[in-house]
């Protein structure tokens, strides 16, 4: 087991089902997840239990502009809200741009208010976390022990396989993200050890469909990913980047993309506009910073979704 896999399975068996406010995503599994491994996985391994789990994005620490002059004030208003949940959830994923500028303090000033929430942490890093001269190495020395390459990584939790993609390393012309032929290989190797039963929960930073490709937002190599992932009957992407609720599905493949706890961006293709910061009335910014309750149901079934803004 690895030290991943040891830490999440340290949280398990503790939660059914939750109703929460603050600024992320909140993921409930419901009893749909054990019964969709099927018989012969049921047999092999111990019945999966009901968890929830959180998702932030976009921290953003050390983004100071005056409609949000210090991000780590809603960052920590968002953390706040995990940690005062009735029922904790088993562990957050942060889906990048944890920092600005990628500088030990922003690190560690993320670092210590995500603590405060109490519960494991699972990382990928955005494109403003690999910006120091190592290219990612403060990112990979802090968040990426135990990972493939440039942080990939993947564990398994209740029956679920969760699968951490990293495609902010050597960006494609635009911006476009890119994954890169070893990852590729990676991701068949591990998806391979899988049945297609089980349900698949993937997370990267840029999102892996192409939501506008003009302003950098998708990923080159995302056809030949989801490709390996057709096979399976449940599948869950999960995204940050675009600071946005943004959403399709397409077949067994459910996306998501999130908002930021920092500043909003424009919507894809806004006349005039540029992906970027998006200046919001300091007294609106917490109607464009939102919530999301999601439940996780059987395989082959889309994800229902309920938004809110912290307004």
């Amino acid at each position: 087991m690895s030290a991943f896999e040891a830490e999440v399975e340290s949280r398990r068996g503790f939660l059914k089902c939750m109703t929460w406010a603050g600024t992320g995503l909140v993921w409930t599994l419901a009893g749909g997840v054990p019964a969709a491994i099927g018989l012969e996985a049921a047999a092999a391994t111990a019945k999966a239990a009901p968890f929830s789990f959180v998702q932030v994005s976009d921290s953003h620490i050390g983004f100071s502009k005056p409609f949000n002059p210090d991000a780590r004030v809603t960052f920590r208003e968002a953390i706040t809200k995990i940690a005062a949940m009735p029922v904790r959830p088993d562990f957050i994923i942060h889906t990048g741009d944890v920092s600005q500028l990628s500088k030990p303090d922003q690190f560690d000033d993320a670092d210590q208010i995500i603590r405060s929430a109490g519960v494991p942490v699972f990382h990928v890093p955005g494109e403003h976390d690999v910006l120091d001269e190592g290219e990612g190495k403060l990112f990979l020395d802090r968040y990426g022990k135990g990972t493939k390459g440039a942080g990939w990584y993947s564990f398994d939790h209740s029956g679920v396989h969760f699968v951490a993609l990293v495609n902010v390393v050597n960006l494609k012309a635009g911006g476009l993200g890119s994954l890169g032929a070893d990852q590729l290989v990676w991701l068949r190797d591990d998806l391979a050890a899988h049945r297609s039963s089980t349900p698949i929960v993937v997370f990267a930073h840029i999102p892996l469909w192409a939501v506008y490709p003009d302003w950098g937002w998708g990923t080159d190599e995302s056809a030949q990913a989801l490709a390996l992932l057709a096979r399976f009957g449940s599948v869950t992407v999960l995204n940050g980047h675009i600071h946005q609720v943004q959403q399709k599905v397409e077949g067994h493949v459910a996306f998501y993309t999130a908002r930021s706890t920092a500043f909003p961006q424009a919507a894809p293709g806004t006349p005039g506009a540029t992906p970027g910061p998006m200046a919001a009335p300091a007294d609106k910014l917490r109607s464009v910073l939102g919530v999301r309750e999601v439940s996780f149901v059987a395989r082959g079934e889309a994800l229902p979704v309920i938004d809110q803004t912290l307004a």
